[in-house]
């Protein structure tokens, strides 16, 4: 696994409690405030308001906010259920283009009528999920740098369209993982 050579940004990370601390995207670069998300209108609203931006992480967002109605125990499997498929339903409802969201969601939908028994084994099979997603993309931009490291020569210059980087992604970034990667070769 590649590491960059500084530590990047943290843009998203669960709580001890399984909420959800998202940086303010809005306010960058000249403040650094994270929120403390508990709820789906909370994710709907930081998703609406591009708090968080970038394609795979608007999705491991969106994952990560399906947990979110699922947070009080006691639930029958019916109505959790009916809390996910509302959850996905608010979420998507956010950016009707965003595809990384959508497939998400729709992964998150399936996870959770698959899923055997009551609300809490819906809940911690929903939790594996979105972290699964939040893993496979943070892999996924790690082999984007090792593959994309031929292509960026010492001396290169870069540019990237679109946000592409550690804030928009579960790891590196994808465009600018190759970067870090020639940075971390010694390559200027």
């Amino acid at each position: 696994m590649y590491l960059p050579p500084m530590p990047l940004p943290s843009p998203i990370a669960w709580t001890a409690d399984r909420g959800i601390r998202l940086l303010d995207q809005t306010l960058l670069p000249g403040e650094t405030r994270y929120l403390e998300l508990d709820s789906v209108p909370a994710m709907a609203e930081a998703i609406r308001a591009l708090r968080v931006r970038g394609a795979p992480l608007i999705g491991i967002a969106g994952a990560m906010g399906v947990v979110q109605a699922l947070r009080h125990p006691g639930e029958t499997r019916e109505a959790a259920l009916a809390a996910v498929d509302e959850a996905c339903r608010v979420l998507g409802a956010t950016r009707p283009t965003a595809v990384n969201l959508h497939w998400a969601l729709d992964r998150m939908r399936r996870r959770a009528h698959a899923t055997p028994g009551g609300a809490d084994a819906i809940r911690r099979a929903l939790e594996a999920e979105a972290q699964a997603i939040w893993d496979e993309d943070r892999a996924m931009c790690d082999r984007i740098g090792r593959l994309g490291l031929e292509l960026v020569p010492d001396g290169a210059v870069v540019c990237t369209i679109c946000n592409a980087g550690a804030l928009a992604t579960g790891g590196s970034g994808t465009a600018v993982a190759p970067v870090y990667a020639a940075h971390g070769a010694g390559r200027r």
